[in-house]
């Protein structure tokens, strides 16, 4: 059921699954990730899907990957006995088959997880059934592979899947060896008594009873399932969400010392409350601590608070208060308030928890020597027959809405169109010539990738850019150009070095001498990219102008230090955080030859349908004119 993952990520459907995991298991820091299998970590707080159904079929995909999380949010934490799965772990050690054993006893509880969770919500019936069928036929297929090969108990468990999993009362399997079908008939009556089974122990049961029959096998081959809790070993409440809620210990054995003689008490019973217990004289009263951590104490000691008929002894710790100087009680915020802002503002990052450790520093330019200068000259001069034709394009759009005047209006200069006041009840024969600002309110931000992947690329990477700021400075639109990249060789668990390399701010951008600083930007190492364009934002959202852009070159997939696994999806989910905030974010993708599928795949996961993919980098100028073009005329 395992093949080896290296497909993009579709981070739609994993936003999808992370928010699935975390509201099913109720709790908000619960984690989706992809895994060669399906299991539950409440260590570390992670729900796996197995990348079996990483498949083409996009409704199978999607069903297979949140039946997976069904079954280990609700199933497993909360209707798998923990205790029994432990104990079945450590005799499988011993077991002559501990891999069939494994696999039998996740199938078996799967199946009646998976009746307990549609009774529970009737909604998961059509993923479940969509699940049933692609394994169906993915088992019909392995039976016959597994046939051919001579994996005997392979082919067993073949059988026992699409047995117990049949459409049909008693069902045939023409392909299977006489002697798993005779196998098979023996372990029928135990097979079906998996859909009278209403726990774990009652699977455990019927899976070691099928194991004592089996005749002499080699163990499994094939890896269909993993153990669905991982850690098992180290728990010791019966039920998962137990586990996962429970307290820590005190943090301190201290004992309070009392002395008995000078202290008084007295005894008296403290009801609950329930349907069967009602309180109906009111004069009981009720009693509730949680005591998580602190120093242990007599409990009986240290003179009780006298109460009156009816107070309830919560209402006495409850905090206190105090009145303002206003007198202005209303923006007052409890101490309970103010402890979940105070404890959210530390532990979250302001640029995604991917990046909690990821640190800013900042590179300025250095005075352009004559060698870049020159370079610089010859660029411009290569790139100088397509400046001139956008720029002359854009100025000729600016003037003719300059000149452009506004028709059928109320009021203004009488048109020499007068047939609205025969055809029309509301006729509008008025218009204004309006004289508008030859300017464009608009604002440009370049992030550069400046990793070592684009050592071969950087050239022309620098002639689109060299394109990019001509044009710019020639219509007098602000613009910065930063190129970005994470410091390998100083990265740490605890610090992440990222740099941005400031080739051209929004003040300086527009200077005539400084273009020969783009020649600056080389190859370093790693990129963070979902970091740096939030870093990049923060100016970028600050500026008045109506119109912003944020133009990302790239030649890859974000790669650094922690970063490998999520940097597709936080790189995604910064896009969307920047477009929300009315920013158009355009990716630029650089190939070495074509670009292949998983390519364009990779780059619609992160920026959608606003992407630019450049199969030769040597075309980049010329796919970059277009691009221009089309923003610069959205923001007129």
């Amino acid at each position: 059921m395992f093949r080896f993952y290296d497909a993009t990520i579709d981070t739609n459907l994993f936003l999808q699954l992370q928010d699935l995991a975390s509201i099913l298991s109720r709790q908000t820091d619960m984690k989706f990730e992809y895994s060669y299998g399906s299991a539950i970590d409440v260590l570390n707080k992670t729900i796996s899907g197995s990348t079996f159904w990483d498949v083409n079929n996009q409704k199978v995909k999607v069903a297979g990957y949140k039946t997976d999380i069904l079954l280990r949010a609700i199933g497993n934490l909360h209707y798998t006995d923990v205790q029994v799965m432990k104990e079945f772990s450590n005799q499988i050690k011993t077991m002559p088959y501990p891999s069939f054993s494994s696999q039998l006893v996740t199938l078996f509880e799967n199946i009646r997880l998976e009746e307990q969770i549609k009774k529970v919500r009737p909604g998961t019936i059509s993923l479940f059934e969509d699940r049933k069928t692609y394994l169906d036929h993915y088992f019909t297929s392995q039976l016959k592979t597994n046939v051919t090969r001579g994996y005997g108990l392979d082919e067993l468990f073949c059988l026992i899947y699409l047995l117990v999993e049949a459409n049909e009362p008693d069902p045939s399997f023409p392909t299977a060896n006489k002697e798993r079908l005779l196998q098979l008939d023996h372990l029928k009556p135990d097979l079906f008594s998996i859909f009278d089974a209403r726990s774990t122990r009652d699977v455990v049961r019927i899976v070691e009873r099928i194991i004592a029959q089996l005749d002499d096998y080699k163990d499994m081959i094939n890896k269909y399932f993993i153990f669905p809790i991982t850690h098992v070993e180290q728990f010791s409440k019966n039920n998962l969400f137990d586990e996962l809620t429970r307290t820590d210990p005190l943090a301190n054995d201290d004992m309070q010392e009392v002395d008995e003689e000078k202290n008084e008490y007295f005894d008296e019973t403290f009801s609950t409350w329930h349907r069967e217990n009602k309180n109906e004289d009111q004069k009981q009263t009720f009693l509730q601590f949680d005591l998580e951590r602190g120093t242990k104490t007599d409990i009986l000691g240290g003179g009780a608070r006298e109460t009156e008929d009816g107070d309830q002894a919560m209402g006495s710790i409850q905090g206190a208060s105090g009145e303002s100087n206003q007198k202005d009680y209303s923006k007052l915020e409890t101490l309970e308030k103010k402890e979940t802002k105070k404890g959210k503002s530390s532990n979250e990052s302001p640029y995604g928890e991917e990046n909690k450790h990821a640190s800013i520093h900042i590179k300025k330019t250095k005075p352009s020597s004559p060698e870049d200068k020159e370079a610089y000259r010859e660029m411009v001069s290569a790139i100088d027959p397509i400046r001139r034709k956008l720029s002359k394009t854009i100025e000729n759009t600016l003037e003719h809405k300059q000149n452009m005047p506004r028709e059928n209006l109320a009021m203004g200069r009488l048109s020499k169109n007068l047939l609205p006041l025969v055809f029309e009840d509301n006729p509008r024969i008025f218009y204004k010539k309006d004289h508008e600002s030859k300017e464009i309110d608009a604002v440009f931000t370049l992030l550069v990738d400046c990793s070592a992947s684009m050592h071969n690329k950087m050239d022309e990477t620098k002639r689109g850019i060299t394109l990019f700021h001509e044009v710019l400075r020639q219509l007098h639109i602000p613009h910065s150009i930063i190129g970005f990249w994470e410091d390998a060789v100083g990265a740490k668990d605890d610090d992440q070095p990222n740099y941005f390399h400031v080739i051209h701010s929004y003040k300086d951008s527009l200077y005539k001498d400084n273009g020969a600083n783009i020649m600056q930007l080389e190859p370093e190492e790693d990129n963070r990219d979902g970091f740096s364009i939030r870093v990049v934002t923060k100016e970028l959202e600050k500026r008045s102008e109506k119109n912003k852009f944020l133009l990302v070159f790239s030649d890859g997939e974000p790669a650094a230090m922690n970063y490998e696994e999520n940097g597709i999806v936080d790189t995604h989910q910064a896009v969307s955080e920047v477009r929300k905030k009315g920013i158009d974010v355009i990716g630029m993708f650089l190939a070495n030859d074509e670009v292949s599928e998983s390519e364009d795949t990779m780059m619609k996961n992160i920026y959608g349908n606003q992407r630019v993919m450049v199969p030769h980098v040597e075309e980049l100028h010329e796919q970059f004119a277009p691009l221009l073009k089309k923003l610069l005329l959205k923001a007129i």
